[in-house]
């Protein structure tokens, strides 16, 4: 016969083994960093946003400035910059990865570990400039070409399915009208035939969801940065395009939509 000493003894050290245990798995969880950022720029190089205009040019780079600040935090951190016209899939303008990585020292004191943190923040923020440089002088890059004719978005799926097997948070912004105008039968031409309300707009996306819904996107973040001022009409600034796409995105992986 057991004696109620050693049953309560034996009780308490598989507690304690389970405290430990969980407390391990605790700390084990704290150390596994967060899974990249990967964002994706898509700027829109076509005749119909003109990134001149003092208003779109200041609200494009300081989006631009804030999106560089909050998504490029840690080493993998990337970004692609892709120009939206007719070729967009193989526009590819820009790729930047953050190289800088904090020292791992586990027996370090509080001093060195502020000394660890200061070098890692120091060397984070120059790559974040250098890297912003770039970022805006591809904002003001001017497309002349005859690719300025088209606006082809569609063609930025396959490079957002491309990013999810990366295996990384997919953040995804529109610098653009989001006017898609391709030509050809089965294509949205915006410009010639927009949608007239969101009931036709649903009806369109759904419809163009069948011809989409190869590409597997996953859920990414996806925010539009629109070019239009607040006072922008709505024949200027159709409402029913911004929920063509929000349905279409919806639709393809459930994905909402934010608009700036």
């Amino acid at each position: 016969m057991h004696s109620p000493s050693k049953i309560k003894y034996a009780v308490l050290s598989g507690l304690v083994f389970l405290i430990a245990a969980c407390g391990g798995e605790k700390e084990k969880a704290a150390a596994i960093p967060d899974a990249p950022t990967y964002t994706l720029i898509f700027l829109d190089k076509t005749q119909s946003v003109n990134v001149n205009k003092a208003y779109v040019n200041e609200k494009y780079r300081q989006t631009l400035t804030n999106v560089m600040e909050t998504n490029m935090k840690n080493k993998g951190d990337k970004l692609e910059v892709y120009f939206i016209h007719e070729n967009t899939s193989q526009a590819r303008a820009l790729s930047l990865t953050i190289r800088s990585e904090k020292e791992v020292n586990e027996s370090a004191n509080a001093t060195d570990r502020e000394a660890i943190e200061t070098a890692f923040q120091l060397s984070l923020q120059r790559e974040k400039s250098i890297f912003l440089r770039q970022l805006l002088l591809k904002l003001n890059q001017q497309n002349t070409g005859s690719s300025n004719q088209s606006t082809d978005i569609w063609a930025s799926l396959p490079v957002i399915a491309k990013a999810g097997e990366s295996g990384a948070q997919v953040s995804v912004y529109y610098f653009s009208d989001m006017i898609e105008s391709v030509k050809g039968a089965d294509r949205r031409d915006f410009h010639k035939q927009p949608p007239v309300s969101d009931a036709q707009a649903e009806d369109e996306a759904k419809s163009d969801v069948k011809k989409l819904e190869q590409y597997a996107i996953g859920s990414p973040q996806v925010t539009i940065v629109s070019p239009f001022e607040a006072t922008a009409s709505s024949k200027e600034n159709n409402p029913h395009v911004t929920h063509y796409w929000q349905t279409l995105f919806q639709e393809l992986g459930g994905v909402s939509v934010e608009e700036l």
